[in-house]
């Protein structure tokens, strides 16, 4: 009787039956047509094999070289591939797993960059232990079929050390919260009195909801939520005057200008605060957004119009603040047209746009928007592109709602192994869809046995949407309820040059392909929800480490493939690739309709090659918002300051007027701004690609409105 001996020293008795199934589960991951009959003869070749051997036991490691071996001589060469690369990802998990002090020394080294906001500190390099630890604890504990299909780079769960813990992001309920005031945990804090102290309490919402969650969180509405604090401050001030022995005219004068200071001082002390203060293990500064540029009154109009020229500023030396991410809301009849009562406020953010890359910008005359705000609810996003509106569990709209889990799916792959044909591809797309929702429902049936006190701030204040009336002891279920769970992919170009031999930017027939390759995924996710009564929806991912993780994992099995494998990362979503020369009306127009698709979230940069005017923002804008249906819009090009007295370069200037070679990069990553230095791999090979939406068409500035 032949026994294998296990790895942890365990004999059992030896099953064919399991060396044929890891066989035909080789040939099922890259699609290959695999007869049971011919895996049936491997097999027996891999028994005879062994039975040479003449052995009463043999080792696991020594029956899988011989699969390997046999694979390779009957020249089943790319499965023998598979099979391997997928038994080193097993032993590198294993290795990790049984002496996770390997993992500790990497760590203890230097962090890894899969999140540019995370540094290499004491508490970076904690927290990414305790990360590493519990993203094999999860991978552990899921059905064996899922742990591999993100091993193998099939799909991908985002924040696997969080899968067990918390959700994603949050649109805070701003002013509902600072209004009924909150406690975080060492006492109540009461609903401020002043714009003051209500601007450093929505710091605190922040930073203590980020330290519940694993993903972003924003002020969805700011000026609007912020300008209730405006007049009891007036009132105050005023108090304080007519005290100070000021009447009539001058006291009405005095009240405001000191009021305009006071505000310029608690918007100053936000942009700071959201640049100093840390949070989930004082690991990093909070991801935050805030949404602002519709003001429904002249308070929140000043409350907008000051918090960016603040942000305008910078910081002490005038370094660009890398957070919040900032999305300026435009529409007509209210700040877009010349004649609305709050254009300046557009010029404004332009201006500001110019010189720090924020705000980005969101066109609430989008179809899918407008539809939204003319019954009375607010469009809001983040810099990670969250958007959430629809709900069919409530009412819609965005506060106390976020995503709760992404999955993202690796679309190239399967362009590869469709080899060109369309109807495959499709096929193999359902399967990885529906692989994606079983993860995400897994992932529901763990996160719905967290009790409210597991998330203490966000569930046990009352932040989130369907924590109403619950206890320290319920589930949190009802919020998972009101969430998203998003179903992303990444590298929709390099997707359509496997499947087309070109990608949407090049060829009408590839771009037609595109629209309807998401379409579908859209279509699914639509259908889920009815089916499953959850909030399911279709998310642009904003890959960060995953743009290196897809394509390396894809390049070790199917090898370099021109204008698919050959980089070091896979395009953003529905992304034109980055060094492809196109004008910028193309590239909008290109890109408008997955904007509509992507219910989860999306966005769309326009990249250029040095600091642009107010001018330029608002060319590019007027004919993105007049003439597509896009929503959301970052501007890029690469920011450059002397880190010693602040002097802000361009034209690729390496030396300051100082003197100072001391040079600091921002570039934007994902959505939200980045320190040059803090890029992962795969991201900064992604930024070195970039090129100018402007170089193949120098007078692209005065025909954009053509």
């Amino acid at each position: 009787m032949l026994h294998v001996v296990k790895r942890d020293g365990r004999r059992v008795e030896f099953n064919s039956v399991k060396i044929t199934n890891a066989i035909k589960g080789a040939a099922e991951e890259i699609a290959y047509n695999l007869k049971e009959s011919e895996a049936v003869e491997l097999t027996q070749k891999v028994i005879k094999k062994i039975e040479d051997l003449c052995k009463e036991e043999v080792a696991v490691e020594e029956v899988q070289n011989i699969v390997e071996n046999i694979l390779s001589e009957s020249d089943y060469k790319l499965l023998q591939t598979t099979y391997s690369n997928y038994r080193k990802e097993r032993n590198k998990v294993r290795e990790i797993k049984s002496d996770l002090m390997k993992a500790i020394e990497r760590i203890g080294v230097e962090t890894d960059r899969d999140n540019a906001n995370v540094g290499n500190n004491f508490s970076s390099k904690l927290l990414r232990i305790a990360s590493e630890s519990n993203k094999w604890h999860n991978l552990a504990m899921m059905p064996k079929h899922l742990a591999k299909a993100h091993e193998n780079g099939d799909i991908y769960y985002h924040d696997l050390d969080s899968y067990n813990l918390t959700t994603n992001c949050l649109h805070i309920p701003t002013k509902e919260i600072l209004e009924r005031g909150f406690n975080t945990g060492y006492g109540t804090i009461n609903r401020p009195k002043r714009i003051e102290s209500a601007a450093e309490l929505s710091c605190i919402l922040l930073q203590g909801t980020q330290n519940d969650m694993f993903g972003g969180q924003s002020h969805p509405d700011f000026d609007n939520d912020m300008s209730v604090f405006i007049e009891p401050t007036r009132q105050e001030i005023r108090k304080e005057l007519i005290e100070l022995g000021l009447e009539g005219k001058k006291l009405e004068e005095a009240v405001e200008k000191k009021l305009v200071k006071t505000v310029h001082q608690a918007m100053q002390g936000i942009v700071y605060n959201l640049n100093t203060m840390h949070s989930r293990a004082g690991s990093q500064v909070p991801f935050s957004s805030i949404n602002l540029g519709i003001p429904y009154s002249k308070d929140a109009a000043l409350v907008c119009e000051v918090f960016l020229k603040e942000y305008e500023k910078g910081l002490g030396k005038g370094e660009q603040p890398i957070f919040p991410n900032i999305i300026f809301r435009v529409k007509e009849g209210v700040n877009r047209e010349k004649n609305d009562p709050y254009h300046y406020l557009y010029k404004l953010a332009c201006r500001v746009a110019a010189k720090r890359m924020n705000p980005t910008f969101m066109n609430i005359d989008s179809d899918f928007n407008k539809a939204y705000f003319d019954k009375g609810y607010m469009p809001a996003t983040m810099g990670c592109r969250t958007y959430i509106m629809s709900n069919i569990n409530g009412e819609p709209g965005t506060k106390g709602r976020g995503n709760i889990a992404p999955t993202t799916i690796n679309l190239p792959r399967l362009g590869i192994l469709a080899k060109g044909d369309i109807d495959k591809f499709f096929s193999l797309l359902n399967g990885k869809l529906e692989l994606a929702r079983e993860a995400l429902m897994h992932r529901y049936e763990v996160l719905k046995k967290l009790r409210v006190k597991d998330l203490p701030f966000v569930a046990g204040q009352g932040l989130m949407k369907g924590s109403e009336g619950l206890s320290p002891d319920d589930s949190i279920e009802p919020i998972l309820k009101q969430g998203t769970w998003a179903i992303g992919w990444i590298g929709l170009a390099e997707t359509l040059v496997a499947l087309t031999g070109k990608h949407h930017g090049e060829d009408e027939k590839a771009r037609e392909l595109g629209v309807k390759i998401i379409t579908h995924i859209r279509n699914y996710t639509d259908k889920l929800t009815k089916e499953t009564k959850l909030n399911w929806s279709t998310y642009a991912t904003p890959a960060e480490g995953l743009s290196g993780r897809f394509i390396l994992q894809d390049k070790k099995v199917f090898g370099e493939i021109k204008g698919v494998t050959d980089k070091d990362y896979y395009t953003n979503s529905y992304h034109i690739p980055v060094g492809f020369p196109i004008s910028i009306k193309d590239k909008i127009d290109i890109e408008a309709p997955y904007h509509k698709l992507c219910n989860a979230g999306h966005i769309s940069y326009i990249e250029l090659d040095d600091y642009p005017t107010e001018d330029i923002i608002m060319d590019i804008l007027d004919y993105a918002y007049k003439h597509t249906n896009i929503s959301y819009i970052g501007i890029n090009f690469h920011i450059r300051y002397c880190r010693d007295c602040g002097t802000y370069l361009k034209n690729g200037e390496h030396k300051c007027r100082c003197g100072s070679y001391n040079i600091q990069g921002v570039s934007r990553v994902t959505g939200y701004l980045s320190l040059d230095e803090r890029f992962g791999a795969g991201k900064n090979a992604e930024r070195k690609d970039r090129k100018s939406h402007t170089e193949s068409h120098a007078s692209v500035y005065k025909n954009v409105n053509c």
